[in-house]
């Protein structure tokens, strides 16, 4: 051991801390760091084996995929020898073994609104490298509201963007895209195909641009966006300045917490959440005790109903809400419930607007009815 390092870590950093702007001061900090990724696919996993080998301290992987053959064309870190174990528990074997001075934290889960800010809140940096709208404006949002670097790119075809949101003096995300696109308007990589080389060249980009944050070299893409089209090998940037109109880091945010994503990018409603009326479980629990009339109104979806469901409830999916409001009695008190809370507050919201007076979002659904009032209530 000499200094900070065993001998073979001087090793194998010899020649990055060759480099003057790092040098061994820059490995320290490197050292010292921690990188969550999220998302193991043509981009997290690239990222994720360049800042192991650069001997970031503390990688968290997350993804709740296993390994298929379609993805081993792309995924670089994953071989046939893979397939169907868990990304996260193939990525760690594959890091670990590549440097074994890291630690490497599986989460094994589906990042979502319950457990985001969380676990971006252990880390110092975010690396999105999903491929989807809601997980990439979560991702964003959760960010932004734990102070968290968000390192973030997306992929079509031979296209690519890189930048670098939610620093205090850039923007974020939704500066760009303060609304997702219709659903079925961008095509999935599935539908539209992709090239590993391409999202290898992009994924080795963000870990880039996260170690040059970490050891505070060079210029970061902040209020920057990287256009990279591969097929002709140009980059342009487009300077990218904080909204100050921007729901979540403008000067008048109205986003204080995380929403429901899925329904954000998806729904058919398309409104926003406001002020709402909520009970908690225990004062449902005592009104039905007491056996006063109100509807308990479910709007999740089937196979959520099949997992879990509170007894004596009215099942409407959320997004049939509309063309079913014959079903609601306007002249009972009307509790609504999802899982967590968020789709329910939506349609708290739309029927408030179509006339419905004394409507009640039921605060943290039936994982807090589960917890809290009847055990035997499955959660998922």
């Amino acid at each position: 051991m000499i200094g900070d390092f065993a001998n073979e870590e001087l090793i194998r950093y010899s020649r990055q801390m060759a480099i003057p702007e790092i040098s061994k001061e820059g490995q320290k900090k490197l050292k010292n760091a921690s990188v969550l990724i999220v998302g193991l696919g043509g981009l997290g996993s690239p990222a994720s084996i360049y800042l192991a080998s650069a001997g970031v301290g503390r990688l968290g992987i997350c993804d709740f995929d296993k390994v298929d053959l379609s993805n081993v064309h792309r995924q670089i870190m994953y071989g046939v020898q893979d397939l169907g174990l868990k990304k996260t528990e193939a990525a760690k074997k594959h890091l670990e073994n590549l440097n074994p001075h890291i630690d490497v934290e599986i989460h094994d889960l589906k990042l979502d609104s319950s457990n985001a800010k969380e676990i971006i809140n252990s880390y110092d940096i975010v690396l999105d490298g999903s491929d989807n709208f809601p997980t990439r404006y979560l991702v964003n949002d959760a960010c932004k509201l734990t102070n968290r670097l968000n390192v973030h790119a997306s992929v079509f075809r031979f296209d690519a963007q890189i930048s670098v949101f939610c620093h205090n003096e850039g923007p974020c995300y939704r500066c760009m895209f303060p609304e997702p696109p219709k659903p079925g308007d961008v095509p999935s990589c599935a539908d539209a195909g992709v090239v590993g080389a391409h999202v290898g060249i992009v994924g080795s980009m963000q870990a880039l641009e996260a170690i040059k944050i970490i050891t505070g070299i060079g210029e970061p893409l902040i209020g920057r966006v990287a256009i990279f089209d591969s097929l002709t090998m140009e980059m342009r940037h487009l300077k990218l300045a904080k909204d100050k109109d921007c729901k979540l880091c403008g000067s008048n945010p109205s986003i204080k917490d995380l929403i429901d994503y899925e329904f954000f990018c998806g729904s058919p409603l398309g409104f926003e959440l406001n002020a709402i009326n909520e009970i908690t479980v225990s004062e449902l629990f005592a009104y039905r005790e007491n056996k006063k009339k109100h509807v308990l109104l479910d709007v999740r979806e089937e196979q959520e109903i099949a997992i879990a469901k509170i007894e004596n409830s009215h099942w409407i999916p959320m997004n049939e809400v509309p063309k079913r409001l014959n079903e609601i009695d306007p002249s009972k008190k009307i509790v609504v419930y999802c899982k967590s809370g968020m789709r329910s507050a939506n349609v708290v919201n739309f029927l408030k607007s179509a006339g419905f007076s004394d409507v009640n979002n039921l605060k943290g659904g039936i994982l807090a009815w589960s917890r809290e009032i009847d055990s035997d209530v499955s959660e998922y």
